[in-house]
């Protein structure tokens, strides 16, 4: 995908992603879905790393800011700045915020203001909108 935004991805590179992601990735990254709670091995990740965009590959978040929101899916007091960006979601007949990678565009989940210090918020993400590469040996 390299470094194309969304805005550039038009009808061929959305066919790229149909290509590159399983079906229900691309369902969660591309069309906006969601996962079953309690699914991801993400969730009991805990070495250290760094979380990518399952779709582009750009780095989204670190390990130190993951921690065990008993949501159900893999969570994040804050994204390496620049990562990501926020929407307002109107879906499903409630007021959320959705978080999207800064890159492509994709949907990752949504942000909460109930996470821990030092910024007080929850980045609930789809673990299959995440691949993780764990830090050196």
């Amino acid at each position: 995908m390299g470094s194309q935004t969304g805005e550039e991805i038009g009808k061929a590179g959305e066919e790229l992603f149909r290509e590159k992601l399983t079906s229900e990735q691309f369902r969660i990254l591309r069309e906006h879905g969601t996962e079953r709670a309690g699914t991801s091995p993400l969730n009991y990740e805990k070495r250290d790393g760094l979380y990518h965009c399952a779709a582009c590959g750009n780095a989204l978040f670190k390990s130190d800011a993951k921690y065990e929101s008993g949501s159900g899916w893999p969570s994040f007091y804050a994204p390496i700045e620049g990562a990501v960006q926020t929407l307002a979601d109107n879906s499903l007949f409630m007021r959320r915020i959705e978080v999207q990678c800064a890159q492509c565009k994709s949907h990752l989940g949504h942000v909460f203001p109930d996470g821990p210090q030092p910024t007080g918020e929850r980045y609930c993400m789809n673990g299959l909108a995440l691949d993780f590469d764990p830090a050196g040996p």
